[in-house]
């Protein structure tokens, strides 16, 4: 079985830039949650409706589906906002060996980022990703205040040392 790092926290947090630094670094593939809506979720977010746990179940099943069959090739690095628990273990279920990294940073910092690029997340969603958030006892938390290339060394130092 080989490693899922999982990289999650809200939308706009910086999880796609560094998801993918890591998996060129570790040399191994790089998934995006986001690819994995179905159309229906994209218009919803697009249209600035917040999505409901129903709306995500399936979105989440199916990367699960596809975690399992990496862990067992070279593994993956998964970008996915992943806000609650619950989302988290539908996420890891049936994988033995996940690294999780929360990004964490504030509303203002993110919301600044978010209207700086172009996405189908409405930016008016932010705050219901930050109050959909369970913050998590578990794994990394990285402050997403440093450079990119600054952030994936502390990533890859606290994996070395683990």
């Amino acid at each position: 079985m080989n490693n899922i790092y999982i990289i999650f926290g809200v939308s706009g947090c910086g999880k796609t830039t560094i998801g993918k630094l890591l998996s060129q670094s570790l040399a191994i593939p790089f998934l995006d949650a986001d690819a994995f809506h179905p159309k229906e979720n994209i218009q919803k977010m697009t249209n600035g409706i917040a999505l409901t746990d129903t709306d995500r179940k399936p979105w989440l099943e199916n990367i699960n589906r596809e975690l399992i069959q990496q862990s067992h090739q070279k593994g993956a690095v998964l970008a996915c906002s992943a806000l609650k628990e619950s989302y988290r273990k539908l996420l890891s279920k049936d994988i033995k060996h996940i690294e999780w990294m929360y990004l964490k940073g504030d509303f203002k910092t993110i919301q600044q980022r978010m209207q700086q690029r172009e996405h189908f997340m409405n930016v008016n969603l932010l705050q219901s990703q930050f109050d959909t958030l369970e913050e998590p006892t578990y794994g990394m938390q990285i402050s997403i205040e440093k450079l990119p290339e600054n952030i994936l060394s502390e990533i890859l130092k606290i994996l070395q040392e683990s």
